[in-house]
């Protein structure tokens, strides 16, 4: 508890630079403006990731610890973080973030020393998996690859935080219980600025949006921290983890980033192409709020940094826990090829919606369409039903008024609005479904 006065003032300094700078960052440019692909409201702040950076400095540099064995890593971030700042006022090209990214890896590298030697013992032998002479180029590619998912999962409020949060405190307990202090000690930093930002930056159900984003400096930033400390734990003969562990500790990030390269590839699109048909996206059409698509995409990646925690400390064989990490994403990948599916079936049925809502009046409180997102599936299909049998009803009695009335009916069929409203009671959909639906 002796470096409790240090967590506290990287939290307290985090929060105070984003609380202070919030309202001058349109100044700099560091706004983040609604597009195509980003649907939040209004212009926000993007200096969450220079709060996060700047906090974890000063509490580093006030410290009493000997962070000369980390310049390198501190030079990278600081590479990255420039970079950054540029692509967040003005965005840049690919080109010139991924050389900053290379740049980075190779400071990790040659000058940091922290390098992917061998990926652990998977072989069923113990043996380790030497990498040899592809050691540097294989270290650089996993570096670019960790900041890019980190970086992509920066796509709804929280989440990216949250995340990061989770992978760190696995180094944390795995730091801690092999009494590495230094390590120990400089990711708790990091954690408690983070902390500060999620603050700001989760959308809690009484919050409508996020005061302040992570912006790429942010995303980068704490992308290469996680690939250099994940790197260098799980290397030489003191490793602290295992580098399966690592791979579970970053789970739904490179889940997420990997499998979207691949169904892109697979759809004969460059695997770097923006879209909307992230991990969280596909929970957002399937009728989650931004708030429970967080919070259930960060329970999963809690979960599965507690499954190679314990792999780690219960001492499961190496090649096991890295086949069970292959068949997770496996199963994970054949999910999402298949829901993906039903995501086009439900942007069919949100054009019908907004098709039909302008027959009629819209609800006082709309379920189906929140924001472009399904908000209740079940109550979407019961509802449904419930309309075909009462124009069926109307069809029945039309059919006993007169010749005519089989054609009035059907027109009057085609301009039945489909209209759903919060079932605020919180009864079954089944109990509401009378004043739910009324053709008009």
């Amino acid at each position: 508890m002796e470096n409790l006065p240090l967590y506290i003032s990287a939290f307290s300094v985090s929060a105070m630079l984003i609380f202070v700078c919030k309202d001058h960052a349109a100044r700099l440019g560091l706004i983040d403006r609604p597009c195509d692909r980003k649907r939040h409201c209004g212009e926000v702040p993007l200096i969450g990731g220079l709060a996060i950076f700047s906090a974890f400095l000063i509490a580093l540099f006030t410290s009493s610890l000997n962070v000369s064995h980390y310049s390198a890593l501190l030079a990278g971030c600081v590479i990255l973080v420039l970079i950054g700042v540029l692509d967040d006022i003005k965005t840049l090209p690919s080109g010139p973030r991924f050389l900053a990214q290379i740049t980075a890896g190779i400071v990790m590298c040659i000058w940091g020393g922290v390098a992917l030697r061998d990926l652990g013992a998977l072989s069923f032998d113990g043996a380790l998996f030497t990498l040899g002479s592809m050691t540097v180029p294989f270290t650089i590619f996993s570096t670019v690859g960790v900041i890019n998912a980190v970086n992509m999962s920066d796509g709804i409020d929280g989440l990216c935080g949250s995340l990061t949060l989770v992978a760190l405190t696995g180094l944390a307990v795995a730091t801690y219980a092999a009494g590495a202090i230094t390590p120990f000690t400089m990711i708790t930093l990091l954690m408690s600025a983070v902390a500060a930002f999620l603050f700001f930056n989760i959308r809690f159900p009484k919050r409508a949006r996020a005061l302040v984003f992570l912006g790429d400096a942010g995303s980068m930033f704490l992308g290469f921290t996680l690939a250099w400390f994940v790197v260098s734990l799980s290397q030489g003969e003191n490793r602290i983890i295992a580098p399966v562990t690592a791979l579970w500790f970053l789970a739904m990030p490179l889940f997420d980033t990997v499998g979207i390269m691949i169904r892109r590839v697979m759809k004969g699109r460059s695997p770097f192409a923006a879209d909307r048909e992230h991990f969280h996206h596909a929970f957002q059409l399937a009728g989650f709020s931004v708030f429970r698509t967080h919070l259930t995409i960060t329970a999963l990646a809690l979960v599965f940094m507690l499954i190679g925690l314990a792999g780690q400390f219960g001492g499961a064989p190496e090649i096991v826990m890295f086949y069970l990490f292959l068949g997770v994403f496996g199963l994970y990948f054949w999910g999402m090829l298949r829901a993906w599916k039903f995501m086009r079936f439900l942007r069919r049925t949100m054009q019908l919606e907004k098709e039909t809502a302008q027959h009629g009046k819209e609800a006082a409180n709309p379920v189906f369409f929140r924001d472009g997102h399904v908000e209740d599936l079940r109550n979407y299909y019961l509802l449904q039903k419930h309309l075909q049998q009462k124009v069926s009803q109307q069809q029945s009695l039309r059919m006993h008024e007169g010749p005519n009335a089989k054609s009035d009916a059907n027109a009057e069929s085609a301009r039945v609005p489909l209209k759903l409203v919060v079932n605020a009671t919180g009864a079954p959909p089944s109990e509401t479904l009378s004043n739910s639906v009324s053709p008009e």
